[in-house]
């Protein structure tokens, strides 16, 4: 791969941040990832190679050589086990993806994809959008299932990225979150942007994307409570990174702080999170459509079970 190197002066604003720091603001790197460059020698204050703990000064100029552009990542028509189809029409077709299982192939993934499986039933998609995501207009993380909306046409991913940008879009999630939420009903407005330390998580951030996840009590049991979610916005990892600051995180969420405990006694690998409904105008007629998804195993096996435990 070519090395992309990238140069930016130093803000004054930063007078005096460390190396890693610094980078971190200027290049929107990870504080994690951009030590790392540093201690690989990759970065330069006015030609000359610093650790991540030095200082800068306003005005000089900071300079990262970075990895080049990772090949392209190819679609592999793989069938998906579980992956129900619950509307088809020469527009959108409408799935339920199972946990597990990718949006569209990305660096570092080699699981199961929706494109994929797609492909391996004969779907054709829309070709707007990056060769790897051809037809996604929204994703659910790998760990989430429910309900996704794919573009057939190249009008209807025109008109659905322009409705998802809108937040014109109704995606509803039901969560089993740890504790009993106070208020019961409410809305968290908190900016979510990258985790300052981990690359692979998010967080509230006083820099990240305004995010907005409105929430409301279905049901209460002695460790964890039901919740009805509509996320106004839609970041990633969203209503994880929301519950988690609230203090209440999606059980078996280990990633975000859930109780593994609790996740083990209920038999979760994953975070107790479903997207149990979306709504869209339909793009041939402007037709408001609605679809629902009713909970796989794994979640309805968990739900019974600390519902069982709170009438023990």
């Amino acid at each position: 791969m070519i090395p992309d190197i990238r140069t930016l002066p130093v803000p004054d604003g930063l007078e005096g941040e460390r190396v890693d720091a610094a980078l971190a603001r200027v290049f929107g790197l990870s504080r994690t990832k951009a030590a790392e460059l540093a201690a690989q020698g990759k970065v330069q204050v006015d030609g000359v190679t610093v650790g991540k703990s030095d200082r800068v000064t306003g005005g000089a100029w900071l300079e990262v050589e970075m990895p080049g552009a990772p090949a392209p990542v190819q679609v592999v028509a793989e069938p998906v086990e579980g992956m129900d189809i619950v509307h088809d029409d020469d527009d959108v077709v409408v799935v339920v993806k199972p946990v597990g299982v990718a949006a569209h192939p990305s660096p570092g993934w080699h699981g199961p994809t929706v494109i994929g499986g797609l492909a391996a039933a004969g779907f054709r998609v829309s070709t707007s959008g990056a060769a790897e995501r051809q037809g996604i207009v929204h994703r659910l993380d790998v760990g989430t299932s429910g309900l996704m909306v794919v573009a057939k046409s190249e009008r209807a991913y025109t008109l659905l990225k322009r409705q998802f940008k809108e937040r014109t879009v109704d995606k509803r999630y039901h969560a089993l979150v740890q504790g009993l939420p106070d208020p019961m009903s409410g809305t968290i407005d908190a900016p979510v942007g990258r985790h300052p330390t981990a690359d692979y998580k998010w967080a509230v951030t006083v820099d990240g994307k305004p995010s907005v996840t409105h929430y409301d009590l279905m049901e209460a049991f002695r460790a964890a409570s039901l919740l009805s979610i509509k996320l106004e916005t839609g970041r990633t990892h969203q209503i994880r990174v929301h519950m988690s600051a609230h203090r209440h995180p999606c059980v078996g969420d280990l990633t975000y702080g859930a109780d593994p405990t609790l996740a083990k006694r209920l038999g979760l690998t994953r975070q107790w999170l479903h997207a149990v409904s979306l709504g869209f105008e339909h793009p041939a007629d402007g037709e408001w459509v609605e679809f629902t998804s009713a909970y796989p195993a794994d979640l309805r096996h968990a739900l019974d079970t600390v519902s069982r435990e709170s009438n023990a």
